[in-house]
């Protein structure tokens, strides 16, 4: 999967834009900036958003390439973040780091989904928040139909609700649901979409 993001993310243009997804932007309005986490971030888009409204920002993804753009982009926009490369599991936070943890478009093998889940959870201060988006296992239909639509072939990379709620099952939910969107993201993700969204506070 290394090799993968690394060749999408080495052209000029950004795979899925420079601009911060629609929904974690509309929930970071309001919320006191603190410490956040962004894992499978790409090239940057959320944390350097996040930055720019005063956030103190880490992130990691599989991505050398991605790595490249996402600080280049914290330049543009004279910020700084904190980025990281490797595997979900080769990193080490201390416990309850972070105040809240995006986790936008963070597609994770199947067998890995939940304990990852688990170590974004362990990262998360109690009172913190995650703020998710993620395609539901109901987007298969527009991926096959449209490839630009985007998100993994694979079924069992999808979300659906119970699996959200089984993950995090220690969290005050704010807001869950399952969805139908239009994506306009840079190259990969346009078009309609079946996503869920989730914004739970850790208990």
């Amino acid at each position: 999967m290394q090799e993968f993001w690394n060749e999408r993310y080495s052209s000029n243009e950004f795979a899925y834009g420079e601009r911060p997804n629609e929904y974690l932007r509309a929930k970071l309005k309001g919320i006191q900036p603190g410490k956040i986490l962004f894992p499978a971030e790409g090239e940057g888009r959320n944390a350097v958003y996040a930055a720019t409204l005063g956030w103190q920002v880490s992130a990691f993804d599989l991505s050398e390439e991605g790595k490249k753009k996402a600080e280049l982009l914290a330049q543009r926009h004279l910020v700084q973040i904190n980025y990281q490369t490797g595997e979900f599991s080769l990193h080490d936070y201390p416990a309850e780091s972070f105040d809240a943890v995006g986790l936008i478009y963070a597609h994770f093998p199947a067998e890995k989904r939940s304990e990852y889940h688990q170590t974004a959870d362990r990262w998360l201060k109690k009172g913190g928040l995650v703020i998710l988006e993620g395609f539901s296992k109901k987007h298969r239909q527009f991926n096959e139909a449209d490839e630009k639509a985007g998100g993994p072939r694979d079924e069992r990379m999808l979300f659906s609700l119970e699996e959200i709620k089984s993950d995090f099952p220690n969290y005050q939910i704010i807001e869950l649901c399952e969805t139908e969107t239009i994506l306009h993201e840079g190259l990969y993700h346009n078009g309609k979409a079946a996503v869920i969204r989730f914004v739970g506070r850790k208990m």
